[in-house]
């Protein structure tokens, strides 16, 4: 109760606060001073969200059920660490998170940027606070996660179970950073814009939130996707879900924006570009959270609430991204300088070329989420677009991005004259090509588009080990990023070439041969926990070496909301996954048993690591594109 009160009234105070930055920012702006109260006012904004956000966890401990969030989303007996994650496991706690992050990073902004010109800094300021603004009024009007329950209930609703997972329970914080990250690009850069400050030295200024965006973003899917993996049960990680892909749309934008800024750090290109990248980045996140929480979407990741909350999201957006545009257009002027001659050959061409790839898959990405929805609106029709849609219109692309991304990054800056020097190039892309249609005969298969796109992948990771071995140190980071990304897609692809699977129904005691090895359904064993009931199955494998794996695949069926959930139990090791899942047919003895390989699993996540870890280097590395 007293932490309930606590919340809400820091929010008050933190909106005041607010209020006052920008009232203060205004004032500075004109009178080019900074106020020297900015400072402390900004600590003292994120200081009351942070209170408002530590009394909505101690809420959700001591299971406050007179808040109607907590009633909502959490139960007495779940276990601790699952009320803890509760918090952001809704729409109203995770929007209070969101608002935390904002405040967070307005303050580090500020610490940061001290020798940047003071009049970009107020602006950025100026406009990170309409911002926070408006999500202050979006949670205190639609999304109070401090309204109060009266009677006070005896018990909550409980949380959705297939949410209570360790990995889903960071996923969100670690997203929400990346999407975070987007709104201060946004920000400085139409501060930038006004100033006339787009420049080598903004992009060094920007590079570092571009970086941390990126980071963030690419951990937060990548933890997304391993939840989907072994807690969904169709042994997928990654099946096209809108959700999933509003989280990849900003996250190709900070790609292509990131290696934009490079080009304008070392040669003061691409400003247009860079402007309208850091402008797209940010209003796809915020589409993102408007798909996620107007109700529209119908998935597994979605706070399906209110459709009021996603009018109060899209108007919002609508008017910021208005704002955005006419500042672009009224002030940003091209000067004489910015025409500088390029040649085809060289790292800044190859750059955009792969920017305008990955604009082409962006576009697919987002015609294949939002079509759906308006052709609904429009017609009343229900269609879902799923990976063959994707896959037709990505794959052939595919090729040429991956051809691009090997050699592009060999070229030098402003123009490569000793062309004759990368015939290697060529030879290692026929051994490339030959190794492909080696694989592809000897696992009997035939398929032009999936030889060539395995071909451009093998080429593509040969290129970037063979990167590792050159006497030019510099660029490490950008070295195992590329690394990364080369291992990430050569391991889908083998993956989704090689994987093999068999669905049957078994009871107990019954035997099942698949490709060579013996599925043997042992028993069952009801168990009682905490906050569920738990049916696990032992199944026994023996392989054609006579090695045997024993799986424990568990059926849940927990206490509040009452909701079953199969678990699936996955063997690794670093060649390939043995995925096991069951579920209970209803009214018999036979279960429904998926049993699949999946080759490489492991190298997709280890992959992904790889990016981040680069993004992570480069924030410490002072050399910039040699």
């Amino acid at each position: 109760m007293l932490a309930n009160q606590i919340g809400y009234y820091s929010l008050v105070m933190g909106l005041i606060s607010s209020i006052t930055i920008f009232i203060l920012s205004l004032k500075s702006y004109r009178i080019k001073v900074i106020n020297k109260h900015i400072f402390s006012i900004t600590f003292l904004q994120f200081f009351f969200v942070l209170i408002s956000f530590i009394s909505l966890v101690i809420c959700f401990v001591i299971s406050d059920f007179s808040n109607e969030t907590v009633f909502n989303n959490s139960h007495s007996n779940k276990p601790i660490f699952y009320k803890i994650s509760g918090t952001w496991g809704n729409h109203e706690g995770s929007l209070l998170l969101w608002l935390l992050v904002l405040t967070l990073f307005l303050f580090l902004f500020l610490i940061n940027s001290t020798s940047e010109l003071k009049k970009y800094r107020i602006l950025t300021v100026v406009f990170q606070q309409v911002i926070i603004i408006g999500f202050f009024l979006f949670v205190l009007i639609t999304s109070n996660p401090f309204n109060y329950l009266f009677p006070q209930p005896t018990e909550g609703l409980g949380l959705n179970p297939i949410l209570q997972d360790p990995a889903l329970a960071i996923h969100p914080p670690i997203l929400y950073v990346g999407y975070v990250g987007s709104s201060l690009i946004f920000s400085a850069t139409l501060a930038a814009i006004i100033e006339n400050y787009i420049s080598k030295d903004w992009a060094k200024n920007i590079k570092i939130w571009v970086l941390i965006s990126w980071i963030f973003l690419t951990i937060g899917i990548m933890l997304g996707s391993i939840w989907a993996y072994y807690e969904l049960g169709w042994g997928g990680f990654w099946f096209w879900d809108p959700v999933e892909n509003v989280s990849l749309m900003p996250w190709i934008c900070l790609t292509a924006l990131f290696h934009c800024v490079l080009v304008l750090e070392k040669r003061e290109l691409l400003k247009s570009w860079s402007i309208i990248l850091a402008i797209a980045t940010f209003t796809l996140s915020m589409c993102g959270t408007f798909l996620v929480r107007s109700g529209i979407l119908n998935s597994v990741h979605t706070f399906a609430n209110d459709p009021s909350r996603g009018i109060f999201i899209l108007s919002f957006l609508f008017l910021l991204v208005t704002a955005s545009l006419i500042i672009f257009f009224l002030f940003y002027k091209q000067k004489q300088t910015d025409y500088k001659k390029i040649y085809f050959f060289s790292k800044e061409v190859s750059i955009l070329v792969n920017n305008w790839f990955l604009m082409y898959f962006l576009c697919v990405i987002l015609i294949g989420t939002v079509y759906p929805i308006f052709l609904e609106v429009l017609t009343n029709n229900k269609i879902s677009v799923g990976p063959p849609f994707y896959n037709k219109l990505i794959m052939p692309f595919l090729i040429f991005f991956l051809i691009f991304m090997s050699v592009g990054p060999n070229f030098k800056w402003i123009r490569e004259i000793n062309i004759k020097d990368k015939f290697q190039l060529i030879i290692i892309f026929l051994i490339s090509l030959f190794l492909s249609l080696f694989i592809f005969n000897k696992i009997g298969q035939k398929n032009l588009i999936n030889t060539i796109l395995l071909s451009a992948s093998i080429y593509l990771f040969v290129i970037t080990i063979k990167d590792f071995f050159s006497r030019n140190l510099y660029n490490f980071p950008k070295k195992i990023s590329h690394f990364g990304f080369s291992l990430l897609i050569l391991s889908i692809l083998l993956n989704n070439i090689l994987s093999s699977e068999v669905i049957m129904n078994l009871k107990v005691g019954d035997k099942f041969t698949f490709k060579n090895e013996k599925i043997i359904f042992n028993s069952i064993k009801n168990t009682k926990k905490d906050n569920y009931q738990s049916v696990i199955g032992y199944f026994m494998i023996e392989d054609n070496k006579n090695k045997i794996y024993e799986f424990k695949p568990e059926l849940r069926i927990y206490d509040q909301p009452v909701v079953i959930t199969s678990e699936a139990d996955i063997k690794t090791n670093l060649f390939n996954d043995k995925f096991l899942v069951m579920n209970k047919i209803k009214g018999d003895e036979y279960f429904n048993v998926r049993y699949q390989i999946k080759p490489f699993m492991i190298w997709i996540w280890i992959s992904t690591l790889f990016l981040a870890i680069g993004g992570f280097l480069s924030l410490y590395n002072r050399y910039y594109e040699k």
